[in-house]
């Protein structure tokens, strides 16, 4: 093979790469368009008459994770199942805001830590690795720091809303959250800059439980 024959190979190997990240560039866009709408919809609970509106607003959010599902499906068959990691930083961050998403809607209907396998079967897909397209261990606990930050501008906006047991019961989920964080020996930089976040998230709701005991509005539960 001359050097104009290999560096043409070469070309043509690079050239069918770049169709396969764009092909999946386009539906993580989709993707990403659709969780927006998601948030949208969640961010509602944060008036203060959305609490009244949790059920309705939950529910359509598992409506449109019906769309992700689908969407997720079709990305599933733009490259080879083998390759997941050679792609996955092009839908890391979306599939951790999906995470966050469905963390957030499990949160707001139960107030209870989702498992990682009930947010693969919301978004469709595995746990497994060898199974194919999966929730990696990092981008579900990425997502679920997420929700932690989404709790704590929800206990602040409990009080504004004159609910202020809530602030209470999100203080006690965080802190246990914490505990568990605290029980891993995390290696994942971003992941691990992202649970420095939580302390903050922590100190956040204890102000807003301390301000509400002050003012002898806290109740036990």
């Amino acid at each position: 093979m001359s050097v104009t024959e290999m560096f043409s190979s070469i070309q043509g190997f690079l050239s069918a790469d770049q169709d396969v990240r764009e092909d999946i560039r386009k539906v993580v866009q989709t993707l990403e368009q659709t969780g927006r709408e998601i948030l949208t919809v969640l961010q509602s609970v944060h008036q203060p008459s959305g609490f009244k509106e949790i059920p309705s607003k939950c529910a359509r959010a598992r409506e449109l994770f019906c769309t992700v599902r689908t969407q997720l499906g079709e990305l599933k068959t733009k490259f080879p199942v083998e390759q997941y990691y050679r792609f996955h930083e092009h839908w890391r961050f979306v599939l951790q805001r999906l995470a966050f998403l469905a963390a957030f809607v499990v949160y707001l209907e139960t107030e209870t830590l989702v498992v990682r396998v009930e947010v693969a079967q919301i978004l469709g897909i595995e746990v497994v690795r060898e199974k194919g397209f999966h929730l990696d261990v990092e981008d579900y606990l990425a997502g679920v720091l997420i929700m932690a930050s989404e709790l704590s501008r929800l206990a602040v906006n409990s009080v504004t809303a004159g609910d202020y047991t809530r602030p209470l019961r999100i203080s006690n989920f965080i802190n246990e959250l914490d505990s568990g964080f605290r029980l891993l020996n995390l290696k994942n930089d971003p992941l691990r800059k992202r649970y420095d976040g939580l302390k903050y998230d922590v100190k956040k709701i204890e102000e807003v439980v301390y301000d509400l005991s002050i003012r002898g509005l806290a109740k036990d539960q």
